[in-house]
């Protein structure tokens, strides 16, 4: 996460305790930022991105925790996945929606050191989950009889993202800390001025974090997915010519793999698409700060920020349109709220073969029935 871009692009501005950084680039009096119109949008939206985001993600986890002792390494890295974005949930997105209301810092040096520390090992696990996921996707494909050995790998790498998320963060507690101005009045803010001697120490950290968060991720999952495309389109060679089936896709791969494949690459894209934006705009700032704070306005700033927060809404979703427990158990519970209904139900009783006083059901009443039916369906899935 570019702590960088939000809360001194954003939140703040100078923020430093010398006399020069009390001034604007103009010489007058450095105007401090105020709780904006576009910052109000943009509180109101986090939240309700929030409690979305909870809400889905913890039925995610809860539903994929209830495979017993023995679950498969899908599973797991799902739920991985999904403890990831629900740090994300409660560590960023209230955050960033209290410390906009708020307009500076006002929790304390510790907690700006240990909340800026917690974010970036949020932004940090969701990048690498999600590699870990494209690594054990290709290698599901590329060495399929490995079962035993990928749920192996799968483990040691997932603890190698989380243990790499919490090292590359521990700069965080140290480079961010409290700095309050005087002029024009007193105003506190979490930020890093004064931590780098140098303007250029500061940008190669910016840049070491761009690369580790976004651009090795990045360049590593699209070598997994051309991977996996390639060997896709060598077997759908192969199955053409030797004209292969046996319930199996045309690629000769087991539907079910098939469905988790597809499940990672919407995971993924949905990761690349939400935060490229976001990142880029962190490049742009750091590299040519004053030419982006000319050229783009705050409330693109707040607008990619919560894109970018909205792929902690998406992974849930993903989850549970690919997973076929999810559309068994909506199924069941849909069954079993249509016969409850219908068995309490004269009129629906009447079209199972049974006698009534009306003798037949109204057009009007069938409509009114099915129409109660499924939105009892809608309810229970939701």
């Amino acid at each position: 996460m570019f702590h960088q871009l939000t809360e001194q692009a954003v939140n703040g501005s100078c923020q430093g305790a010398a006399p020069d950084c009390n001034r604007s680039a103009d010489g007058d009096a450095l105007q401090l930022p105020t709780f904006s119109t576009a910052a109000k949008v943009r509180v109101i939206i986090t939240f309700s991105l929030c409690a979305v985001s909870a809400v889905c993600n913890l039925l995610v986890l809860w539903a994929a925790g209830r495979g017993g002792k023995r679950k498969s390494h899908v599973r797991i890295l799902i739920m991985h996945l999904t403890a990831a974005d629900l740090l994300v949930t409660f560590i960023v997105m209230p955050v960033d929606a209290a410390w906009n209301i708020t307009v500076q810092w006002q929790a304390g040096d510790a907690a700006c050191r240990l909340l800026m520390f917690l974010k970036l090992v949020a932004m940090y696990s969701c990048a690498f989950v999600t590699v870990v996921i494209s690594l054990d996707r290709q290698s599901a494909i590329l060495n399929p009889l490995g079962i035993t050995e990928a749920k192996r790998k799968s483990k040691i790498m997932l603890a190698v993202a989380w243990t790499m998320s919490v090292i590359l963060s521990l700069p965080q507690l140290f480079i961010f800390h409290n700095v309050t101005i005087t002029v024009p009045e007193n105003f506190t803010q979490c930020t890093t001025h004064g931590s780098f001697v140098q303007r250029w120490q500061e940008t190669l950290y910016n840049m070491f974090t761009f690369t580790c968060l976004f651009l090795l991720p990045l360049v590593i999952m699209i070598f997994c997915y051309t991977r996996i495309l390639v060997e896709i389109s060598s077997r759908m060679a192969q199955s053409s010519s030797k004209d292969i089936h046996l319930r199996r896709s045309h690629s000769n791969i087991p539907k079910a793999r098939m469905r988790t494949l597809k499940m990672s690459i919407v995971i993924v894209t949905s990761f690349i698409v939400c935060w490229t934006p976001y990142y880029l705009l962190g490049l742009w700032y750091w590299l040519f700060p004053e030419k982006m704070e000319e050229t783009v306005s705050h409330s693109l700033t707040h607008m990619l920020f919560i894109f970018g927060l909205f792929n902690a809404c998406l992974d849930p979703i993903t989850y549970g349109l690919f997973t076929i427990h999810f559309h068994h158990g909506l199924r069941r519970r849909c069954r079993s709220t249509n016969t409850r209904t219908e068995l309490g139900h004269p009129f629906l009783k009447n079209r199972r073969g049974q006698t009534s006083t009306s003798g037949a059901v109204a057009p009007e009443e069938n409509r009114r029935i099915l129409t109660v039916q499924f939105y009892s369906c809608l309810t229970l899935s939701s």
